[in-house]
C-alpha cells in the first residue's frame, strides 16, 4: 500500500458507487481526500468513512468558472493537489443508430467528457508540480468493440479517453501521468451479495480503488498515457 501521507487527492463523482471506496482508499494510504460532488448530504456519507482524512467539496463541474474558483480554494486551502481520481459518471443505453434519443448524447457528453475537461483544465498545473501528480479516470473495454446499441456512451467514453492521452501528452517529460482504467462493468458489493453468480465479468469497486492508489508506486512514465483493462 502507498503512503500517501501529506499529499492531497481529488475525487470527483466521490457519492458514486465508485467514488466512495476510491475515497475510502486514498484515505487509508493516509492521504487528504477531497471528496468532490453537487449533493452535500450524500458526500455526507463519504466523509462518515474517515473523517480524520476525507473533506467534503461541493462544486458543479459543468459550470467551468465555479471549477474554476472551485480549484482556486482548494490550492488556498491545502497548498497542493496530487491526484484527481475523475470519478463522475452517467450511463444511457441506446436503441440502435436511429433508433436512439440523441438526448442521451447530450447528458452523457456533458457528464464524461466536460466536467474531464473543466477539472483537468483547472487541475493540470498543479498536477503538474506535485511530486507525483495523477490523473485517472474509467473508461470501458467495449471500446474496442462498438456495438450500435451503446453507440452515445462509448462515443462518450472514447472522447474522455482522447482528451485523458491529450493531458498525457502535456505531462511529458514530469513527475506527473494521466492514466485510463478500462473495465467491463463495476460490480459493488450489494449488487454482488444480490446476484453472486451475477458479475462474473465485473470488476468489483474495491479492485478498481486499488489500481488507482497503485498508481502511485509506478513511475510517472510508465503509467502516462497507459491504458489498462483492470480484471478481477
Amino acid at each position: 500500500m502507498s503512503d500517501l501521507s501529506g499529499s492531497v487527492v481529488v475525487v470527483t463523482g466521490a457519492a458514486g458507487d465508485q467514488g466512495r471506496p476510491t475515497a475510502a482508499a486514498f484515505a487509508a494510504a493516509g492521504a487528504t481526500v477531497v471528496a468532490a460532488g453537487r449533493d452535500a448530504g450524500r458526500l455526507a456519507a463519504v466523509v462518515a468513512l474517515d473523517p480524520e482524512h476525507i473533506v467534503p467539496s461541493v462544486v458543479d463541474l459543468n459550470d467551468e468558472r465555479a471549477t474554476q474558483e472551485w480549484a482556486q480554494g482548494l490550492l488556498a486551502e491545502h497548498g497542493r493537489v496530487d491526484g484527481l481520481m475523475h470519478l463522475v459518471g452517467g450511463w444511457r443505453g441506446g436503441k440502435g443508430i436511429v433508433e436512439s434519443d440523441l438526448a442521451d448524447w447530450d447528458f452523457l457528453q456533458v457528464n464524461l467528457i466536460r466536467t474531464l475537461q473543466h477539472t483537468t483544465r483547472a487541475l493540470h498545473d498543479p498536477l503538474l508540480q506535485s511530486p507525483h501528480g495523477r490523473i485517472a479516470i474509467v473508461s470501458s473495454t467495449g471500446l474496442a468493440s462498438p456495438r450500435a446499441t451503446n453507440a452515445a456512451y462509448l462515443t462518450a467514453k472514447a472522447g474522455a479517453e482522447m482528451w485523458l492521452l491529450a493531458v498525457a501528452d502535456s505531462f511529458k517529460e514530469s513527475n506527473a501521468a494521466a492514466t485510463i482504467g478500462r473495465i467491463m462493468a463495476l460490480v459493488t458489493p450489494q449488487m454482488q451479495d444480490e446476484k453472486p453468480d451475477g458479475y462474473k465479468k465485473f470488476t468489483p469497486v474495491a479492485k478498481i480503488a486499488d489500481w488507482l492508489v497503485g498508481l502511485y508506486d509506478r513511475p510517472a512514465a510508465e503509467v502516462n498515457g497507459l491504458i489498462e483493462t483492470i480484471t478481477r
